[in-house]
């Protein structure tokens, strides 16, 4: 039900979607991995990102009784895997100075030796092997490129990691958005509060009601507010 509300969702900006991994259970999906392509998609999505409870008459229950279900919805922008590393001038500075070394050699007499700072990210390299200072600065330059290569490397193993750890366990309490097929039809947000009873409406993907209430709770700092209900199995 979800996978198609996004989708119907994402149809209606016309952006790409697809479909890049799913595990089909009895009965229905298991878990399913959409990639969605359009302009601000993320920025439009990231809201999404926790646990959706679903209130329903069980379609599998043979007694119809009124069941509560929960998912886990997880976004993640897609990250840009290939780096490239444009040192402009004015992100670095260089500093020559007289190699160290024993005396009387060429390469201690003049100021060879190379420093090069990173001035965004404060990486700083040296090298002093070669006599001449424009060998050293390249050398030097190309450790710069590889330490940068590595430590963007590493930020975007953080960032990662950072919407990883916003994953919340599917369980009660945990819940960002309810879906309330019975005993009324309700659909509301527990963040924000924002709720419409159109429940059918929100699943053929008529989410940017939610969305934009979202991103004006979040741009005005608003705080999670857990909401006690009751909606056991009956």
């Amino acid at each position: 039900m979800l996978l198609r509300m996004y989708t119907r969702w994402a149809e209606r900006r016309n952006f790409k979607t697809e479909v890049v991994d799913i595990l089909e259970a009895e009965g229905g999906i298991k878990s399913a991995t959409l990639q969605i392509s359009g302009p601000y998609a993320y920025g439009y999505l990231k809201g999404e990102s926790g646990v959706h409870r679903l209130v329903r008459i069980s379609p599998f229950d043979a007694n119809a009784r009124r069941h509560t279900s929960f998912a886990s919805v997880y976004v993640l922008p897609v990250l840009d895997d290939s780096i490239t590393i444009d040192i402009r001038p004015e992100d670095i500075r260089i500093d020559t100075y007289r190699s160290g070394g024993a005396g009387g050699q060429k390469v201690n007499k003049t100021d060879s030796a190379v420093r090069i700072t990173h001035l965004a990210t404060g990486i700083v390299v040296t090298c002093q092997n070669e006599r001449s200072q424009y060998k050293n600065k390249d050398v030097a330059m190309s450790v710069l490129k590889s330490r940068l290569y590595e430590y963007y490397r590493q930020e975007k193993e953080k960032e990662n990691s950072k919407f990883q750890s916003d994953k919340k366990e599917i369980a009660w309490g945990s819940q960002i958005r309810s879906y309330v097929f019975q005993p009324y039809t309700l659909v509301k947000d527990h963040r924000t509060k924002f709720s419409v009873g159109n429940v059918q409406s929100v699943m053929d993907g008529d989410i940017d009601p939610f969305i934009e209430s979202f991103l004006r709770w979040k741009w005005n700092g608003g705080t999670v507010v857990a909401d006690e209900e009751d909606d056991s199995i009956e």
